[in-house]
């Protein structure tokens, strides 16, 4: 399900980048909502049928990242606000992915997502859905959203460095 979320991800920028009206914007958010549904289910399958594999578990937050930024980076060309968060997902996914290479190298890895990485990707769907499926939303209303959304995200990337800190102190006691 994880290639059908990225397929998606064209779908979604043709139609939303193209939108000339409510309809096209509403086509933009069922597309949405249909990889939110196939990432849900899923989850939900692998767990149930036991079909979990390390490919999945590779796969599935790499759909999430590229499917967040494809909607981000439309969004951008709509409210500008949108760009600094945009660079913010960059500067923080880039951290995120330099460090979990960094770890791999010494053979560790985070232990899954922290409860504050849920969040800010919960409240990061949450406010990108919000923005696609309400095109005509004031813009002051719109940079509000997209402000929390930076203030979470760099809490996110804060809390984060201590969690890597307490992993290389783990290299050194090998």
């Amino acid at each position: 399900m994880g290639y059908f979320r990225i397929l998606l991800i064209p779908v979604f920028c043709v139609i939303y980048l193209g939108a000339d009206s409510l309809k096209d914007y509403y086509a933009a958010a069922g597309i949405v909502l249909i990889s939110t549904l196939t990432d849900f289910l899923d989850g939900k399958v692998a767990r149930k049928f036991h079909m979990i594999t390390e490919f999945g578990k590779f796969l599935d937050p790499v759909a999430d990242k590229l499917t967040h930024g494809a909607i981000a980076v439309c969004l951008a060309f709509r409210y500008e606000n949108m760009r600094w968060l945009v660079a913010l997902m960059i500067l923080k996914e880039g951290f995120m992915a330099v460090m979990g290479l960094i770890n791999l190298r010494h053979k560790r890895k985070l232990d899954g997502a922290r409860w504050f990485g849920k969040v800010c990707t919960g409240s990061l769907f949450a406010v990108l859905c919000v923005l696609v499926l309400f095109p005509g939303m004031k813009a002051e209303t719109a940079d509000v959203l997209i402000c929390v959304e930076i203030l979470i995200m760099t809490a996110t990337l804060i809390l984060y460095i201590p969690e890597f800190y307490k992993m290389k102190k783990t290299w050194e006691d090998l």
